[in-house]
């Protein structure tokens, strides 16, 4: 009931009204279950879509989303729970597994099962390698999956962005991929890797966006790991630092080491400076500012 009044009365005709959102190839949705499995590249990819399609979807979201504490937290769940969607575990082995009997669940029921084969929005645009937990769900069911591309989402909601762009966004539905095939084989790892790459092609094919032949997680994972030493260079260039050779402030000296101002790195303290390095505040103190010989005035 809640999920047809926010659909149809609240979220449906603002988002109509706000964004225009066109769709293409809605025809291809079937009558009985199926799965929809769609690119990634934003938050909103979850409601632009079901206000897309007629039939009320169901989607597989993070398992985040239902584990927060406190009031916020509770009603966050309850939130995501009322608007049709099912706390998917991300972590791998028995865990994801428990998850997807859930989607097994809908799809047994003939519903539409929403999925995002990436795992996570996409860090940068690009289309990235799906997780067979779609494959795992197409050949113990035996539902056809139709493939889905977003188009412009990221634009609207970029990831981090909490108040959306107004912007015209659009959704291209696909024709039906069958893999009744494959009937039989839903443990075999290479059937479900065959599977998961056959529907990643073809939301590339919808999409036009590029393809990476890596996980988004992992290359979040990586962007993530790299911010605390981006910060720890920006602090050292504040404060006027020198950066060594490998791009890192050096190392905090000894307790009780001298540090003469204007001396160049790495000359001990007591010591002359090499030639031609004379402070600055010595010019025009010495010989290295006399008029060379020969050298006259212009009367």
């Amino acid at each position: 009931m809640f999920y047809w009044v926010m659909k149809t009365i609240f979220v449906g005709p603002v988002v109509r009204l706000l964004f225009r959102p066109w769709i293409k190839g809605l025809d291809n949705i079937p009558d009985g279950p199926a799965i929809l499995a769609s690119n990634h590249l934003s938050f909103s990819d979850s409601i632009f879509l079901p206000v897309a399609v007629p039939r009320p979807v169901v989607f597989l979201a993070k398992s985040e989303y239902f584990n927060g504490k406190g009031l916020k937290g509770r009603l966050t769940a309850a939130f995501f729970r009322m608007t049709n969607q099912l706390p998917m575990d991300r972590s791998g082995g028995a865990a994801s597994a428990t998850s997807l009997s859930g989607g097994m669940d809908v799809l047994n029921e003939g519903g539409l099962l929403g999925i995002y084969p990436e795992g996570t929005r996409s860090p940068d645009g690009r289309l990235y390698r799906g997780k067979t937990g779609v494959a795992k769900l197409v050949l113990s069911t035996g539902v056809p999956v139709v493939p889905v591309a977003m188009i412009g989402t990221d634009k609207v909601q970029p990831i981090g962005r909490r108040i959306p762009n107004i912007r015209r966004v659009g959704t291209i539905i696909g024709k039906p991929l069958d893999f009744s095939r494959y009937q039989g084989l839903e443990n075999d790892r290479f059937i479900q890797r065959s599977v998961t790459d056959e529907i990643m092609y073809e939301i590339m094919r919808l999409s036009g966006q590029e393809y990476v032949d890596a996980y988004a997680s992992t290359v979040k994972a990586r962007l993530a790991a790299r911010k605390p030493a981006k910060a720890e260079q920006r602090a050292a260039a504040a404060v006027g630092l020198p950066e060594n050779s490998t791009g890192q402030p050096p190392a905090a000296k000894a307790p009780g080491a001298i540090t003469v101002v204007g001396r160049k790195s790495g000359t001990p303290a007591g010591q002359p400076e090499p030639s031609g390095s004379q402070p600055a505040h010595d010019a025009g103190n010495g010989p290295a500012d006399a008029e060379p010989p020969g050298a006259g005035t212009a009367s």
